[in-house]
């Protein structure tokens, strides 16, 4: 397993965001967070990324427990384990593509060329090659996800947290994005946890977490079930 949380709970006062969550996410395993507004969902993606703190239990990620690390080692594991793509893109609107992607990288203490160079990389494995000097503004909404794609990957990631991916793009773009998601866990191995409302990107999924009132409600294998866009029920 390369994620594990174990009795994970979060409050804010005397409220519980979550309530003993176990989970467990496999390396190279696609997994999508399914869940109303206010269950929780973003809450776990949350603690999973190691962008929030657990009030108790643990989370660990490649045998290193979150929980132990400052805030300074958090960021640092962060920078370099974990790739964030984010529902409004959050680029840098100043910044060409080539910029924005290399960005993380010169962060995690790279020579800008260095960092450029590697972000060419990525951006030519998106599709966006002859894009690189193009800024957010002058892009498709597809292309800009694609571009915080790039740029999740620019410190070879070893798990991508994806929420709501395809909330702002049209039917074809979002199946675009959804199968260079696709491409990135099954063809380089890495690990895609995802929080969606989106039916297309379960479908990509090989298990689906329902979150509900702060805990786990069940998780099931994709394998077992017939997924719609209205809906979905158990296959046979």
């Amino acid at each position: 397993m390369l994620i594990h949380l174990r009795n994970v709970s979060k409050t804010y006062g005397d409220t519980y965001a979550l309530r003993d969550v176990d989970l467990d996410i496999h390396a190279g395993e696609y997994l999508s967070i399914m869940g109303p507004s206010g269950s929780g969902k973003s809450t776990l993606f949350n603690m999973i990324g190691g962008l929030d703190h657990c009030t108790t239990g643990t989370v660990e990620i490649g045998g290193v427990k979150l929980n132990t690390l400052t805030d300074g080692q958090l960021a640092y594991f962060r920078g370099r384990h974990i790739g964030y793509v984010f529902q409004s893109y959050n680029l840098i609107p100043s910044m060409t593509a080539l910029k924005n992607v290399a960005l993380p990288a010169v962060l995690a203490g790279n020579p800008t060329i260095a960092a450029e160079s590697r972000a060419r990389e990525v951006l030519g494995k998106v599709g966006l090659s002859e894009r690189v000097d193009h800024r957010p503004d002058e892009l498709s909404g597809g292309q800009q996800q694609r571009v915080a794609i790039a740029r999740a990957l620019v410190n070879t990631p070893t798990i991508i947290l994806a929420d709501e991916p395809t909330a702002n793009l049209d039917l074809h773009t979002g199946e675009q994005i959804i199968e260079l998601l696709q491409h990135l866990c099954h063809e380089l191995g890495i690990t895609i946890v995802t929080a969606t409302h989106d039916h297309k990107m379960l479908k990509a999924s090989h298990r689906i977490v329902w979150i509900k009132d702060g805990r786990v409600d069940r998780i099931e294998n994709v394998a077992d079930l017939t997924i719609e866009e209205g809906g979905m029920e158990r296959a046979g």
